[in-house]
């Protein structure tokens, strides 16, 4: 039986923020920004809030049916003049500077990693194609390992293959790339190296012609 799949709206954004904090709360790049395990507890739901506002204005959060996964995406435009349904931007976009400084405004004042990770996000996300762009993938720790991510990402693929569009994402654990390596994407030319912290793997993924998915 297929996962069932439908996009978020406004009566969602609690639903979706409480997921992508318990989702987030041991990801080596969240115990970056948040180092401190208790503030972490008490104040990541912040940074996943301002996540989960951007995408509903500028994007779209796909969730299951059951509300325990959830993938954010944004439809990012290129400097090839071409354009993902929808637009919007993230820290990638030209404005990035700006918005990583309004972002940690209103997260966590005192804390420079805030902004420091938008800004690094910015500096390495694709600028020359457009593409769609997997922000954040969420699944609750008590449903993972069944399927729902893939599910979630194969939904926004397809599309991809249809419309020729190619995909991104910044895979923040080595064993999440092997998760994405199996629907179609690669490595890019770099990786993301945070200062005195984890390092990330941007991913790359071409649609696949002929066919609904990978």
């Amino acid at each position: 039986m297929g996962v069932g799949i439908r996009a978020a709206g406004e009566d969602d954004r609690e639903r979706v923020v409480r997921l992508l904090d318990e989702a987030f709360q041991d990801d080596p790049v969240s115990g970056w920004v948040f180092p401190e395990r208790e503030y972490r507890r008490t104040t990541h739901h912040r940074l996943m809030a301002a996540f989960t506002d951007i995408v509903l204005a500028e994007g779209r959060i796909d969730v299951t049916e059951d509300g325990t996964a959830c993938a954010l995406w944004l439809s990012m435009a290129g400097a090839d003049g071409g354009a993902a349904d929808g637009g919007g931007a993230d820290g990638g976009g030209a404005d990035g500077a700006d918005d990583a400084v309004l972002l940690r405004e209103s997260v966590d004042p005192a804390n420079a990693r805030v902004e420091e990770i938008a800004r690094l996000m910015a500096e390495s996300h694709p600028a020359d194609r457009a593409h769609e762009y997997l922000w954040m993938i969420g699944v609750a720790p008590s449903r993972q390992g069944e399927g729902l991510g893939s599910a979630l990402v194969r939904h926004v693929l397809d599309r991809c293959d249809r419309e020729g569009l190619p995909a991104y994402l910044e895979a923040s654990s080595e064993r999440s790339t092997k998760l994405y390596e199996r629907l179609g994407f690669t490595f890019a030319d770099h990786t993301l190296d945070i200062p005195d912290g984890p390092r990330m793997w941007p991913m790359w993924r071409e649609p696949v012609t002929g066919r609904g998915r990978p």
